[in-house]
């Protein structure tokens, strides 16, 4: 930054920035809005098909995200027209978590924002939204607007507070240039996030087809009762596992020679009989018994010390939820009592409120603490197979059962979660799916190294940027890939 800089409510500015509140850069009539009262939308209105609203929870990093929207039908929307979000909007969360924004893209364009938030719309000629939706995630900006907040219990802000805060700002061309890195960067991430997301979903459907559904095995058990001959009946296997049709099979084995025997010595693998068990019909060869004969829940305390310096500490909080992989962590400066060190290979169950889902696989070693089980596979080649077994609903809400406790509840390993009945599959098979999916985790893991140093440079980046420390002309937007 030049010598010429201005004090401000959120730090050092250049002085070369504009100065102006945000109610003037805004749209004259309600350019800043609260939205609807709660006495003009009820729980009842809500419908399975129709128009998205968004709510505080659907406030991500500058992003919108999309989980268990609430959905209101074409009648209301128009009822609450005035509520409507457009391209370019930037959404906030009135209360709660006040510094909580998203910027408004083209695929939301036509939705709705609840009571909770408040919408942003500004006047393009004065300043760009983008820009202005990353100076609202400036760590000084945040800092600042939290203070501010009314209410010691539940922070909130309004349309006053928000309308008359300061904002600082270059010329357009550079608010522009500056939006293009910052959402260059954020878009490469989010592209990682659906790719991961995709993974998943692929991973998940197979697991379900071999483990939950037998779809090999009674693919084999139809052939062979529409007396087909044993080439035949492995070949109703392949078909199951692979999705492909005999063509698909054909063109494979042509062309890909390596991938077929593969697939055929996997499918040969399954059996072509069920019996009936406890659990219902199952695989024959295949066993039932307890979670606790898959892992073993490593539950020694530790206590800090310089021996574990090197490790990343990740808190329950860190445990993203209903995504298999875990991208954040904190500095080991800032764990507590009751640590666990986990290892590469290990799983992490969000033990704290476990319906919300956190089922994770550690790509590192670290710490955590004992609101998490840290879950060691008994064999190496039952990774995958534990890892998405306890990823499944069903799973998860069999801990939630088993959890102690009103107002936080915790689940129980011992007489719990250890007991959770499950089918335990044949060691040829378990081993070859985790093949198949470790190739699925390395994928993922990879994009999210990607996104995390990505992050990394946006964070460093951004402060910079907006405070004009940093020039646009000392960037290349061809040198931002996404």
């Amino acid at each position: 930054m030049s010598s010429d800089t201005q004090h401000t409510e959120y730090g050092k500015m250049s002085a070369s920035f504009s100065q102006e509140i945000l109610a003037k850069l805004c749209l004259e009539k309600n350019g800043v809005q609260t939205g609807p009262f709660g006495s003009q939308l009820h729980n009842e209105d809500y419908v399975l098909m129709g128009t998205p609203i968004i709510t505080v929870e659907h406030l991500g990093d500058n992003r919108i995200t999309y989980q268990n929207m609430p959905l209101v039908s074409d009648e209301d929307k128009a009822r609450l027209s005035k509520y409507c979000i457009e391209e370019g909007d930037i959404v906030f969360s009135r209360v709660g978590s006040v510094d909580r924004r998203a910027l408004v893209r083209q695929e939301e364009d036509g939705w709705l924002f609840s009571g909770r938030c408040l919408r942003v719309r500004v006047d393009k000629t004065k300043i760009d939204p983008v820009y202005l939706s990353y100076f609202f995630g400036f760590e000084g900006f945040k800092n600042y607007i939290k203070s501010i907040a009314v209410g010691a219990t539940m922070p909130s802000i309004n349309t006053k507070i928000l309308s008359n805060l300061p904002i600082y700002y270059p010329n357009l061309e550079t608010q522009s240039k500056i939006g293009q890195i910052l959402q260059k960067l954020d878009d490469k991430i989010e592209l990682n996030n659906q790719i991961n997301q995709n993974l998943e979903a692929m991973a998940q459907a197979i697991f379900k087809s071999w483990f939950v559904d037998f779809e090999p095995v009674k693919a084999k058990i139809a052939a062979i009762e529409a007396g087909e001959d044993a080439e035949s009946v492995n070949r109703a296997a392949m078909r199951a596992i692979s999705g492909r049709s005999d063509e698909g099979l054909d063109k494979m084995q042509a062309e890909q020679p390596e991938e077929y025997a593969q697939l055929k010595g996997t499918a040969e693998l399954f059996p072509a009989a069920m019996w009936d068990s406890e659990l219902g019909e199952v695989p024959e060869g295949w066993r039932v018994g307890k979670f606790n004969d898959l892992v073993e829940n490593v539950k020694h305390s530790l206590k800090s010390g310089n021996y574990l310096q090197n490790r990343k500490y990740v808190p329950i909080e860190c445990l993203p939820m209903n995504q298999i992989g875990i991208d954040d962590y904190k500095d080991f400066s800032e764990a507590k009592s009751s640590l666990i060190a986990f290892e590469n290979g290990d799983i992490l169950f969000g033990a704290m409120r476990a319906y919300f889902h956190r089922v994770n696989f550690a790509s590192f070693s670290g710490v955590t603490r004992t609101t998490v089980f840290v879950l060691r596979p008994k064999d190496k080649n039952y990774f995958s197979y534990s890892l998405f077994l306890l990823n499944q609903n069903s799973s998860v809400e069999y801990a939630n059962a088993y959890s102690r406790g009103t107002t936080i509840p915790y689940a129980v390993w011992d007489k719990g979660l250890a007991d959770m009945p499950v089918i335990i599959p044949s060691e040829k098979i378990v081993e070859q799916y985790n093949v198949y999916m470790c190739a699925f985790l390395d994928k993922i893991n990879q994009h999210m190294i990607e996104s995390k140093i990505l992050k990394e440079l946006r964070d460093f980046l951004l402060p910079k940027l907006l405070s004009g420390e940093l020039s646009v002309e000392n960037i290349k937007l061809d040198e931002v890939d996404a």
